[in-house]
């Protein structure tokens, strides 16, 4: 059988960074293993939930999502049975998904408000992972949340600058302007090593911008920098 997967490719990066940057601002203990799994087969159950939404192939949605949500909460109860209060951050998760689900009713999947409340579900994960082991959000979760929220949201600008708003100045100047403020903020704060995080993105939104390319390419750009930023986010909180 066939695996019914999401099509956001970049949606895996959000998925597994703040996560596992989560991990890494706090401790690590082997119950992340199965909550990550069963993390990662709730976010590949929400996405036939939310074509739901749209009304069209019902059965075939409905089949999927129940296909993953089941495994998924088993998993999840491994964590929760350890640290009951982890619920609190599915739950701070329900509004965020709301949106998405508004946004998925209206077909308007590729709207900045839809791309901007996922990214803070996916950072919520990094919040919930880093709970986990002591039942505390240590100063440095907090930054792991708030670095993975700007650092999504800048690729975000830069993807609609080269795709879906490349004709856009306002759009180019949003995007550039934004990564700067990322970088100036990070530095006035004193968190200089997470700074240069951030430094790859800004450059890659202006020399890239413009240059037309492939979908493939692209891909593999964000690739790249995705992982570059977890390495350096990594070394920040340490």
């Amino acid at each position: 059988m066939k695996l019914f997967l999401p099509k956001q490719h970049g949606a895996w990066a959000m998925l597994i960074i703040p996560f596992w940057l989560g991990v890494a601002a706090n401790e690590f203990m082997w119950i992340h293993i199965p909550f990550f799994f069963g993390w990662l087969l709730l976010y590949l159950a929400t996405y036939p939930m939310l074509l739901l939404f749209k009304r069209k192939k019902i059965n075939f949605y409905r089949k999927w999502t129940i296909t993953y949500i089941v495994p998924a909460l088993i998993l999840l109860l491994i964590p929760l049975w350890e640290r009951p209060a982890i619920v609190i951050f599915g739950l701070a998760m329900i509004p965020f998904f709301i949106l998405n689900a508004y946004y998925s009713s209206k077909n308007r999947d590729r709207a900045l408000g839809n791309d901007l409340s996922a990214i803070i579900v996916f950072s919520i994960a990094g919040l919930a992972s880093g709970y986990l082991p002591k039942g505390d959000l240590v100063s440095e979760v907090w930054t792991v949340f708030f670095a993975s929220i700007l650092f999504f949201t800048g690729s975000t600008f830069f993807v609609k600058t080269m795709i879906r708003e490349k004709k856009n100045q306002k759009y180019k100047w949003i995007s550039w302007i934004f990564h700067m403020a990322i970088i100036a903020a990070t530095i006035v704060t004193g968190k200089w090593v997470l700074a240069a995080a951030y430094i790859p993105s800004l450059i890659r939104a202006v020399v890239f911008y413009g240059k037309g390319l492939t979908m493939a390419k692209l891909g593999i750009l964000e690739i790249v920098n995705a992982s570059y930023f977890f390495i350096i986010a990594i070394i920040a909180v340490q």
